[in-house]
């Protein structure tokens, strides 16, 4: 699905093809998987589980840019795989940061997108409709974000004591998180804090609103080995 505006162009009232960007964010160390490597790399169906990510997206849409944040010592890995696997998609490469916060700011002093979407490299079970969803409703209301509800009990821990809430009012939060580019780039101006875990709550600090869409139960991110059993199975079904 192509997303378009209107634009005035010497008096003219014209269409305009969005231009989108995917920050896939890789700069992790994935300390909980049992490998020597940092879990990106691992190994899923043959190829690792980064470039099952990426070329989901680029299915998705041929023209999206990629820009992927990596551990800029793991950067000469990348390139092996790549040789190793033939992996011909076209992506940019940027070193990531000390944080995440870091790694997403670097990306964007690369991307030239009108709508920008930032995404879990280990988050390689993408349905084309969550993606296209989030594209257009970020061009409607300029910061989305896929979410779905708990179904399980919650306890809230305070000191040696815990506390029963109403799940019903907290949600899961999940890639991609998709803004306008201005109000993103806007939002990375601000000086890091720790407490920011995702974009969505950087841009909410900057007191532009975070509007919600249903999430998907297989957009999985891949943290603990069992995660890899049940990814592998729903790759073959997309």
């Amino acid at each position: 699905m192509e997303l378009t505006t209107l634009v005035t162009i010497l008096g003219v009232p014209t269409m305009y093809a969005l231009k989108k960007t995917i920050i896939i964010t890789a700069a992790g160390e994935g300390k909980r998987m049992p490998s020597n490597l940092p879990k990106q790399f691992s190994n899923l169906n043959g190829k690792p589980i980064l470039m099952h990510t990426i070329r989901r997206f680029y299915r998705i849409n041929p023209d999206f840019e990629i820009i992927l944040t990596l551990p800029e010592k793991h950067l000469k890995t990348w390139k092996k795989l790549c040789l190793d696997h033939d992996f011909q998609i076209p992506h940019h490469t940027v070193n990531g940061g000390e944080e995440r916060f870091h790694s997403v700011k670097n990306a964007l002093n690369f991307s030239t997108g009108d709508l920008i979407g930032v995404h879990d490299g280990v988050r390689p079970v993408i349905s084309r409709k969550l993606v296209e969803e989030l594209f257009a409703e970020a061009e409607k209301k300029g910061a989305v974000i896929p979410v779905i509800e708990i179904n399980q009990s919650l306890r809230k821990i305070e000191g040696n004591n815990s506390l029963a809430v109403d799940r019903s009012e907290y949600r899961i939060v999940q890639t991609p998180q998709v803004f306008k580019a201005d109000i993103i780039q806007k939002a990375y101006q601000i000086t890091y804090q720790k407490d920011i875990t995702d974009d969505a709550t950087l841009v909410e600090r900057v007191g532009h609103k975070i509007y919600m869409i249903e999430g998907d139960i297989n957009n999985i991110k891949i943290t603990f080995p069992r995660d890899m059993l049940l990814v592998e199975e729903l790759l073959g079904q997309i």
